[in-house]
């Protein structure tokens, strides 16, 4: 942790210890306005990542260079704030085992109470942050804290972490052990021990991502038990039970305790917490105070002053920059202008939604390579939205996907545990080195872990079904949550189901091949068909009807597009794979081979796809 030089106008008070309940202290900063006398309203930011450092998304669309949390912290401190900036416990400067997402809830509560108390708090506390800043938020307003009045979190704030952040269908998300790996590194006791620093650089994690499971001591975590600890137990903790509820987990299952203070659930389409977001502002919306507010974009994790996203290019008015507010610091002051101060400041989220509906873009290959995709800012009432038409789209058993019903049949694809379908983008943070977020052609490119084809469209391995309109005669606009219902059967006692949305381009100058553009995914590990909280092994060759939930999107199809749905049992390494025994996660077991069906037949396999009317402009 570097100390940084003194900042105008503002008076900081460093290394303020603030009393947890159980005895430990955490480290702070508090920022003040110079000379200022008499009580303000305060806000708190937690996190792990180091109070007095920098966050890589802390820039704007003017100035790419990202700036310091104590430099944020000066200029609210000098729009009249006492800015609070606090290490999470056992991170830099604070006393206590850090362990991920365990103790924030509590923490967030006496760090809340104990500010409420001091004389330059005049009892009115907003909090903010991003991605882990908001998992602390959610976390700790689960608690109803003293003098919690507002909120903004950015991309996180499990609504459950069992069923999307930490988990997802019951599969676990691979991004915690990438996670791990780096922030094992940046831990003080990595920094302060060259012995234990040394051991963890020498490990390569995506020599490790092939490995089901780590085990205790066998692991690229080893010479850093507590993180290797935290990924056996994570990985093993499959079933939602009262731990998965805590609050540090699960806003939804404290709904009726959670603040009523105004708040904003601010995310993206390519962001592992679109879900969260959407599911907790349809939760909050309905049955708090407020007022709720939910912002989408098209960006990946907190990535909101760039235009693009992976592969894909969404145009000059992508970046939350110029068009829902100057910038993304000047949408946050406005926003506790209003709540904290009540002063008129600008309103920039006048509309309860805001979102970027993805699509209408040329398709042609802009400078940078990317494809032109485009898209454009649209202000709703709700979510999902008013007027919304949840369509049927029947998959057929000769690969077609469209309004009409579907006669009986079955499509099969194999399913390898040792050869599994790699992940080309999506909605990932914290993958590197193994994945990169965001929308990508869907193919085996040069460079994509896993690749064993080269060139290879996803579309023409035998382990993907492809489902597929006809070429669209008009465009047609997806918004909202995205579920699959389909008849399946496998020869393994367990298998998963992966699915993807995926708006397929038509042939082009640019595009010889066409352009398979990732939409957003859903996954369904088969023995928690019926209950998260009690799996069942598969009977093989029995035909189970399930329900999958994909993450929301928002795109609109042009006319000539294909809409495409594709399903496999594997998307690695996002997920980890099934070896199809059925045995529980974290235990040491083989692989099977599966082979899986979709059935299809006029009330069988279908996507509901959530269509939003023309009328719109």
């Amino acid at each position: 942790m570097i100390d940084l030089p003194p900042l105008s106008g503002v008076r900081v008070m460093r290394d303020v210890m603030i009393p947890m309940r159980d005895g430990v202290c955490l480290a702070a900063d508090v920022y003040l306005p110079e000379g200022a006398e008499g009580r303000l309203p305060a806000l708190l930011e937690r996190t792990p990542y180091d109070r007095r450092g920098t966050n890589h998304a802390d820039r704007s669309a003017a100035d790419p260079t990202p700036r310091s949390k104590p430099e944020i912290a000066a200029e609210f401190a000098r729009g009249g704030y006492a800015y609070v900036l606090v290490d999470c416990r056992g991170r830099y400067g604070s006393e206590g085992v850090f362990t991920k997402y365990a103790n924030e809830a509590e923490d967030g509560f006496d760090a809340m109470a104990w500010l409420v108390q001091q004389d330059w708090c005049d009892g009115r506390v907003g909090t903010l942050g991003l991605s882990y800043g908001a998992h602390v938020q959610a976390a700790a307003a689960c608690l109803n804290p003293p003098g919690l009045k507002a909120m903004f979190m950015d991309s996180g704030g499990f609504s459950s972490a069992f069923h999307s952040g930490v988990r997802q269908g019951g599969a676990f998300e691979l991004k915690q052990l990438t996670w791990a790996m780096k922030h094992a590194r940046l831990s003080p006791l990595s920094q302060e021990d060259p012995a234990r620093l040394a051991a963890l650089d020498a490990e390569d994690v995506r020599d490790w991502m092939a490995v089901n499971p780590w085990r205790p001591g066998r692991s690229p975590l080893a010479a850093a038990p507590e993180y290797d600890a935290f990924i056996q137990d994570m990985w093993r903790r499959e079933t939602f039970d009262d731990f998965w509820r805590a609050p540090d987990f699960c806003a939804a299952c404290h709904e009726d305790a959670f603040t009523d203070a105004p708040m904003v659930f601010m995310s993206s389409w390519y962001d592992p917490y679109a879900l969260s977001a959407t599911d907790n502002y349809a939760r909050f919306s309905r049955g708090k105070a407020g007022p709720v507010k939910l912002v989408m974009g098209p960006w990946t994790h907190g990535q909101r002053s760039v235009a693009y996203a992976g592969d894909v290019d969404f145009g000059a008015s992508a970046t939350l920059d110029g068009f829902l507010a100057p910038d993304y610091l000047a949408l946050r002051r406005a926003w506790f202008d209003r709540c904290l101060r009540g002063q008129e400041a600008p309103d920039y989220l006048a509309s309860p939604v805001s979102l970027f509906v993805m699509g209408g873009g040329s398709g042609r290959r802009t400078a940078e390579g990317r494809l032109d995709h485009g898209g454009c800012w649209r202000a709703e009432a709700d979510w999902p939205l008013p007027g919304t038409v949840f369509a049927d789209f029947h998959l057929h058993a000769d690969g077609g996907l469209s309004p009409n019903p579907a006669k009986p049949g079955a499509r099969v694809w194999r399913h390898d545990p040792v050869c599994p379908v790699p992940t080309a983008g999506g909605a990932i943070a914290s993958g590197a080195p193994v994945m990169e977020a965001g929308g990508f052609d869907q193919r085996e490119a040069p460079g994509l872990f896993g690749a064993t084809v080269i060139g290879r469209a996803f579309a023409d391995r035998d382990d993907v079904l492809v489902f597929q309109t006809e070429p669209l005669e008009q465009a047609v606009e997806v918004t909202g949550p995205i579920t699959a219902r389909l008849a399946v059967s496998s020869s393994a006692l367990d298998t998963d189901l992966m699915i993807k949305l995926i708006d397929v381009y038509p042939p082009g100058d640019d595009y010889p091949e066409g352009y398979a553009l990732n939409l957003t995914h859903g996954v369904l590990r088969l023995r928690f068909r019926d209950s998260f909280a009690a799996p069942r092994p598969l009977a093989p060759g029995e035909v189970y009807d399930v329900e999958i939930q994909a993450f929301p999107t928002s795109n609109l199809f042009a006319a000539g597009h294909r809409i495409r749905l594709d399903v496999a049992s594997s998307n690695f390494p996002h997920f980890d794979v099934n070896p199809g025994t059925g045995a529980p996660a974290g235990e040491v077991t083989g692989a099977v081979v599966a082979i899986n069906r979709i059935h299809t037949g006029p009330d069988r396999s279908r996507l509901v796809l959530p269509i939003v009317p023309a009328r719109r402009t």
